[in-house]
């Protein structure tokens, strides 16, 4: 929505938006940000394979779900995104073991 605090900023998404408005610099927050910018803008700008599935995840529980529902179902999603790419950086792999 135009005007709002928290949402598209440039060529940012919301994530992104709460993250500089945060100044939350953990690397992999900023690795999930790239996923969601794919899923939600479609454009490009990162090289993240796994936006396709995350937005099919996402709009999927958006058409049988209210907001609610939505927000309890997909936040362990997004905290799992969250320890396996921490485990990724700690490791320096692409997927941990």
């Amino acid at each position: 929505m135009r005007g709002v605090d928290y949402g598209h900023h440039g060529a940012d998404c919301t994530f992104e938006t709460i993250l500089r408005r945060h100044d939350l610099d953990d690397p992999v927050l900023w690795r999930i940000a790239a996923i969601v910018h794919e899923a939600d803008l479609e454009d490009e700008r990162y090289d993240a394979p796994e936006a396709p599935g995350l937005d099919v995840v996402l709009r999927a529980l958006s058409m049988t779900s209210d907001d609610e529902t939505v927000l309890a179902l997909s936040a362990p999603v997004f905290d799992g995104l969250y320890e396996y790419y921490r485990r990724s950086l700690i490791l320096g792999t692409d997927t941990p073991t």
